[in-house]
């Protein structure tokens, strides 16, 4: 296939329009590679690891959820050489869907919602609210990697809100609980969040709440899915 064809799917699946602000640049093509589309990988993160990965799988493709270059790049060195060099020398495309990703029907909170049995779910500003019946060990199961922090105390959770990423915003927790919230699912909260928050804070780990909707994609696509997860080890 075709880059442009094959791009044109991606905005099919994900459209760029419903990106937040701060994206602007930092999705879609952000690699320039071959123009003919055979092999495709996919993962969560373009590390090292990752790159490697897909050029040994001979992969023309390589579609993640957050792109290697946040900042503007003013200098080529050190780790990023090496990666936009591993890029460039195979001659492979780096494809970025991020919060378009997010919102998109089928994107990281719907999966999420889905691993978890949400049912009759609501959109909110980012993520989602749906009936739940399970408890934080269930949730902490069913999530790569396992293991989550729970700030507050929680037993069934009836009514629960999941946001991928890091989506412990103030607005959106009240948001939440105005929608019948009794918990509140994403990653890497505040303090200050934790304790001026109305309803339980769960905090799972970035990778564990997004890398799923990621594998989905790729089984539906027909692609490598190429696991990377952070290692993290819980000291008692």
């Amino acid at each position: 296939m075709d880059i442009e064809r094959f791009i044109a799917t991606l905005e099919q699946v994900a459209p760029p329009e419903l990106a937040e602000e701060y994206d602007a640049g930092r999705i879609g093509l952000v690699v320039e590679g071959k123009e003919e589309i055979g092999m495709v990988c996919c993962a969560l993160d373009a590390t090292q690891k990752v790159v490697d990965a897909a050029v040994r799988a001979g992969a023309d493709m390589l579609v993640v959820h957050h792109t290697p270059l946040w900042s503007p790049v003013t200098a080529i060195r050190g780790p990023t050489s090496r990666l936009l060099g591993t890029l460039l020398a195979a001659d492979m495309n780096l494809y970025v869907m991020h919060t378009n990703f997010d919102h998109a029907e089928g994107g990281v909170n719907d999966v999420l919602a889905a691993r978890l049995d949400l049912l009759q779910t609501e959109r909110m500003a980012a993520g989602l609210v749906g009936d739940c019946s399970l408890d934080a060990e269930e949730i902490a199961r069913r999530l790569p990697g396992g293991g989550i922090r729970v700030y507050g105390e929680v037993g069934t959770i009836r009514r629960l809100a999941v946001v991928g990423g890091s989506g412990f915003d103030p607005d959106l927790i009240r948001e939440a609980a105005g929608l019948g919230a009794e918990a509140f699912l994403s990653a890497e909260l505040k303090h200050s969040v934790a304790r001026a928050s109305p309803i339980p804070c769960l905090e799972s780990t970035h990778y564990a709440l997004e890398a799923p909707a990621m594998e989905t994609l790729a089984s539906r696509m027909g692609w490598h899915y190429i696991p990377d997860p952070p290692h993290v080890v819980v000291v008692p």
